[in-house]
């Protein structure tokens, strides 16, 4: 993976693949330069077996290939970047994914373009599960949710919509920019 919102995609999706009703994604860029990764959701949940092999690339819940290397790869670029992953879950109670990297070292990957990932995500899932994405670094904080963007259109207009897509990922850009910009790419 070339940045880290392309991991955020994978792990998402990980996300939808357990039924979860809300996906919380989070980035927080600390003083010191380390940034915190959160990927929370309500979904189905690992036991301790599953989430105790979800770590090793020959390990997947998927039935068209027998190798997962989402969670690996994570680690390894969160490794060498200084930081480190956390994973815990608990069955019909969802998971918490957090991922730290110290964005001073030369090996930590760029954030990518947060945006577009976001939107690729909701329009590839439209109806559902529920995004929130909150970000923060000592420039400020912004959130985003689908149900507010729902609230605001009315059930009627669908998240898909090319127009609705284009205005969601230029808002989020705008708001994005000042707080996690020189870490995008």
């Amino acid at each position: 993976m070339k940045d880290l919102s392309l991991h955020l995609l994978d792990i998402a999706q990980n996300s939808i693949r357990a039924e979860a009703d809300v996906v919380e994604i989070g980035f927080e860029l600390k003083e010191n330069g380390l940034l915190v990764m959160t990927v929370k959701d309500d979904g189905c949940g690992m036991d301790a077996d599953l989430l105790e092999r979800v770590k090793s690339p020959f390990t997947t819940t998927r039935t068209t290939r027998k190798i997962g290397l989402g969670i690996p790869m994570l680690m390894q670029n969160a490794i060498a970047s200084g930081g480190g992953v956390d994973i815990q879950s608990e069955p019909g109670k969802g998971t918490l994914l957090t991922a730290t990297f110290d964005t001073s070292s030369i090996d930590c990957l760029p954030l990518g373009d947060l945006p577009a990932t976001l939107v690729t995500l909701i329009t590839a899932n439209p109806e559902h599960p529920e995004f929130h994405l909150r970000c923060a670094s000592p420039e400020g904080e912004m959130t985003f949710s689908t149900e507010e963007v729902r609230a605001a259109l009315g059930l009627e207009v669908p998240l898909n919509e090319p127009d609705i897509a284009m205005w969601m990922e230029g808002a989020i850009s705008e708001e994005l920019t000042p707080i996690l910009g020189r870490i995008m790419k």
